[in-house]
């Protein structure tokens, strides 16, 4: 890349940040019966027409997204949330479809949660039109929380521990097939440690071989991480408090293999949670607290594109932002989502009880 090049570079994200906290600090805009108002910046909530409770988010672009949720909903918009469609699977009425990973507007791969063989995965490849049931867990002792994808063909998904280990499932044909990884790789799990099903990011990755899982309800809320897509992993501390199965860390982000952050705390209403955040540089090997943490539990987190330093938070109680990285939060919305999620192209999302779901708009100053 010239010289120029990075300079430009620099310029976009510089403003994409800018854009991104400036809107945020608008009030949130209200939908109209029939869809959205585009009404300033802000998260601009969306008519889904439904009740249910969305957990899983996949971001496709500005236009295009998917969420997944309670009674087996999945829905999704192509024309940037002016409209939704009902795309949910046949086979998942009464399931709870806690997470999402979407490649574009036609693929997608939703992982519905439970014990034995409500723990399922559904794959389509016609914008929902149909889906294909290409797993179903049967084993009785399993649990699972999460998935995620290194690209179109290979990803993961994890279980709480069974015989004291978590457990992984593995696809390389994009979710077609689906194995179990050996744990021989897999640290001890503490008693009482498990996954957070709340917002489809206890699995994340980056890149082409690594992935992280986060947890809770041990003694201490740790992070797992894997350079191997799945095959070995180590174990560190998070300073999210945990020592109780309400606590830990609930979402991970990372924006490349070494930055990452973890956000997590108390999920019970009206309960404290002090240190809801934390920040790595070192591809999660050690976490550090967050300086100024958001003031409550968060759920979901995800990194602003073109911006190597911005990030938002979600909870039931409110939007954060971090402009340095993750060291320092700033309250900017108090509307209750789950989850949140960005793609490439600058279109971010937000998703969660009552059928709420919302889009960041950003203004023209994004690039």
């Amino acid at each position: 890349m010239t010289a120029m090049g990075k300079t430009r570079r620099l310029v976009a994200s510089v403003l994409c940040g800018a854009a991104v906290t400036a809107a945020l600090a608008a009030p949130t805009a209200q939908a109209t019966p029939g869809g959205h108002q585009d009404r300033g910046p802000g998260w601009v909530l969306t008519g889904t027409d439904t009740q249910a409770r969305f957990r899983g988010l996949a971001a496709v672009g500005r236009d295009t997204a998917w969420v997944a949720g309670s009674g087996g909903v999945v829905l999704r918009t192509t024309d940037g949330g002016r409209h939704w469609r009902d795309v949910s699977p046949a086979g998942a009425a009464g399931l709870e479809l806690r997470d999402i990973e979407a490649f574009d507007r036609r693929r997608a791969v939703a992982l519905s949660i439970g014990e034995g063989e409500a723990s399922r995965v559904f794959r389509t490849e016609d914008g929902g039109a149909t889906w294909t049931e290409s797993f179903r867990n049967t084993d009785a002792r399993a649990f699972y929380d999460c998935l995620t994808f290194f690209d179109h063909r290979h990803g993961l998904a994890m279980s709480d521990p069974v015989d004291g280990r978590f457990r992984v499932l593995s696809t390389s044909d994009g979710g077609r097939n689906w194995r179990v990884l050996p744990d021989a790789g897999m640290p001890e799990a503490q008693p009482g440690e498990a996954g957070f099903a709340a917002s489809g990011q206890c699995l994340v990755s980056a890149g082409d071989r690594d992935v992280w899982l986060a947890t809770g309800g041990g003694a201490t809320a740790r992070v797992l991480h894997s350079g191997d897509r799945g095959l070995t992993w180590k174990a560190s501390a998070s300073p999210i408090p945990a020592g109780d199965s309400a606590r830990g860390v609930f979402g991970l982000a990372f924006r490349d293999r070494t930055h990452g952050i973890a956000v997590g705390g108390d999920y019970r209403a009206g309960q404290e949670s002090a240190d809801a955040a934390s920040v790595t540089g070192d591809g999660g090997r050690s976490w550090r607290r967050a300086d100024t943490p958001p003031p409550a539990y968060r759920s979901g987190v995800t990194w602003l594109p073109h911006s190597g330093r911005s990030a938002l938070a979600v909870g039931p109680t409110g939007t954060d932002v971090t402009r340095d990285g993750g060291r320092s939060w700033r309250t900017v919305d108090t509307g209750s989502y789950d989850t949140v999620d960005c793609a490439p192209d600058g279109g971010c999302w937000a998703a969660g009880e009552k059928g709420r779901v919302a889009r960041l708009r950003q203004g023209p100053a994004v690039g």
